[in-house]
């Protein structure tokens, strides 16, 4: 039996549950969960916001862990330090997954849909979606990197984002203040974009050359043309033409955090100056990997608070109140 913390119902509290994990595969792993970050996306599923969660439903999908068991296919070792995202699987034989895009395989399947997730002792998932990880990420700050980073490295590197760019992110919080320390770790000139007068230090601190708010329109006017890209985080309703004409030509407006709402702006925005709008999602095995690597070369990892496991409840809810700096992180 696997010990795990699992909303009965939706909206409802995590309680103490326990279930018997499925035989392990040959692809399968096993692993002793250390640590698992507490994702916005986790709250979704807890609600049911997406119309998709199945209950009990047991959280987590920012998870380091040492290998237990293998099965017989899988190429980890028993006592291997590993990491595991949002992704638990992929057909691995249609065009996207045979291109490198696994992520975007129509059949992928989600570590915490339909299956039981990292708020617990133990998981068993495919292991061909499970990341060695290097030995200089610290078990704790890695965590949230294998999605939050993700996120948001996948972008940078897909769009081929360099030293010359001039790169803009909108949101200083779980996914935001990991974007700025990649950003500039790519060398780029890097804007913080925030509601909030208190982040200002703060997103300097982060990585940040300069900080801007990202309400105030009159503010937003002083930066026209600047942006080869703006990333954005926030999940906030924004003044979206105001914003585009921070961008250069050719620049572009990726989302990886999903704004409330429609987002309404003149095509005449984007027809003069060739600039464009386009999504992320999650990214890649070969890009998570690479983020990997990256994160360990430059010794960039996520501002994390740290509670027992027994507390998930806890954490949840500082998330959900937005109180966590910058991400909460469930220890066994």
């Amino acid at each position: 039996m696997i010990r795990a913390h699992a909303a009965l119902a939706a909206t409802r509290p995590l309680e103490p549950w326990s279930y018997e994990p499925a035989p392990l595969g040959h692809d399968d792993v096993e692993i002793a969960i250390s640590h698992c970050g507490v994702c916005h996306s986790d709250l979704h599923l807890i609600d049911d916001d997406w119309n998709r969660s199945s209950y009990p439903l047991v959280p987590g999908h920012e998870i380091v862990g040492l290998v237990t068991a293998a099965g017989a296919g899988s190429a980890l070792s028993v006592g291997q330090r590993v990491g595991v995202g949002w992704q638990r699987s992929a057909c691995l034989a249609c065009d996207e997954c045979l291109g490198g895009d696994e992520n975007l395989c129509a059949k992928q399947q989600a570590v915490c849909v339909g299956h039981p997730g990292g708020f617990a002792e133990r998981i068993r998932t495919d292991g061909r979606f499970v990341f060695p990880l290097p030995e200089s990420l610290e078990s704790a700050t890695a965590a949230p990197l294998l999605c939050g980073g993700a996120t948001v490295f996948a972008p940078l590197l897909r769009l081929g984002v360099d030293a010359t760019w001039s790169v803009g992110v909108v949101g200083v919080g779980g996914l935001g203040h990991l974007a700025l320390r990649f950003a500039r770790a790519f060398g780029c000139e890097v804007t913080a974009f925030s509601s909030r007068p208190d982040k200002r230090a703060e997103a300097q601190r982060l990585g940040a050359h300069h900080v801007s708010s990202s309400s105030d329109v009159r503010e937003l006017r002083k930066h026209a043309r600047r942006f080869d890209l703006l990333l954005s985080t926030a999940p906030a309703k924004l003044d979206w033409v105001a914003f585009l004409e921070t961008l250069r030509p050719n620049g572009v407006l990726c989302l990886v955090g999903a704004p409330q709402g429609l987002m309404s702006f003149p095509p005449s925005q984007l027809l003069g100056g060739q600039r464009s709008i386009c999504g992320s999602d999650i990214g890649s095995r070969a890009a998570i990997r690479a983020m990997l690597d990256f994160a360990a070369r430059h010794g960039i990892a996520a501002d994390v608070e740290r509670l027992p496991m027994a507390e998930a409840n806890r954490a949840v809810e500082r998330v959900r109140r937005n109180e966590a700096r910058y991400r909460m992180v469930l220890e066994n």
